[in-house]
């Protein structure tokens, strides 16, 4: 294998290729663990829908040493995706796919690895999904309220972007993990970066958020036409194996193992 994206040597994160692919003009979808899952679903959504191949994976000394089988197929810890035959008119996928939750001293080193990728690749636009906790009144049902998908962008451009689909502006908060250091990296660089954010349980899988980022990312680049409904029942089909999967990870990252392996249907 060799590598994509050479960092410098204080770096922890290196990109290794397996298979080589045009993706110039591609969109790059971070699917790096966030509040409520939402974007692991996001991403293992896309990886089924557009039948997309692993063409590079991501990898850190830093990483637990684990193996994720499936069809027979080792792959590592943080997978690259990309649609392998495009019909005139669609556009190129890169997803961003792992089972892991990061060390805080790592997020930094995989947002800028994800950076120098898409600068390399001559990639146009990086999106970040990721769920929001909404302080509300006591006695307010998340569920009963409204929800809506927020979305802040790196660059004026990516703003406008933001503007033609169905996104609230994000006008002030914080943002943290990959997504946060994406988009400074995306202001600093001139980069296009949008962040896009739904209200996510915090203690499970939240297919319903994911679903409703789905549709906006459908509106700003797939043009599938996806309907919210379906994608929620579809989105909640993953929500067991990976809240099975993020937790075995997270026992590896911390160095607990049973000495048994596990399999999952």
């Amino acid at each position: 294998m060799l590598p994509t994206t050479s960092l410098s040597s204080m770096a922890n994160v290196e990109i290794y290729e397996l298979k080589k692919m045009d993706l110039k003009n591609a969109v790059i979808i971070d699917g790096f663990p966030s509040v409520g899952l939402v974007s692991s679903i996001v991403a293992n959504y896309l990886i089924a829908l557009l039948k997309m191949e692993y063409i590079a994976v991501l990898d850190s000394d830093s990483f637990p040493t684990l193996s994720l089988i499936r069809n027979g197929e080792p792959l590592g810890p943080a997978r690259i995706y990309a649609r392998p035959d495009l019909k005139d008119g669609d556009q190129q996928i890169v997803v961003f796919s792992t089972e892991l939750q990061p060390s805080a001293n790592l997020l930094r080193d995989i947002g800028t690895a994800m950076m120098d990728y898409a600068l390399a690749q001559r990639c146009r636009l990086v999106i970040s999904a990721g769920g929001l906790i909404i302080e509300r009144e006591e006695g307010e049902e998340p569920e009963k309220a409204e929800v809506a998908v927020y979305g802040i962008g790196s660059t004026e451009a990516a703003q406008e972007l933001l503007m033609k689909a169905d996104a609230e502006p994000f006008v002030e908060g914080v943002i943290s993990g990959t997504a946060g250091v994406l988009l400074n990296e995306g202001k600093r660089r001139g980069f296009d970066v949008v962040t896009l954010l739904a209200e996510a349980r915090p203690d499970t899988a939240d297919a319903r958020a994911a679903a409703l980022i789905l549709a906006v990312i459908d509106q700003m680049v797939l043009h599938m036409n996806l309907n919210v409904e379906p994608l929620c029942k579809e989105a909640e089909r993953l929500e067991a194996q990976l809240k099975i999967l993020h937790r075995d990870a997270a026992k590896k990252s911390r160095g607990v193992t049973t000495g048994v392996e596990t399999a999952y249907g």
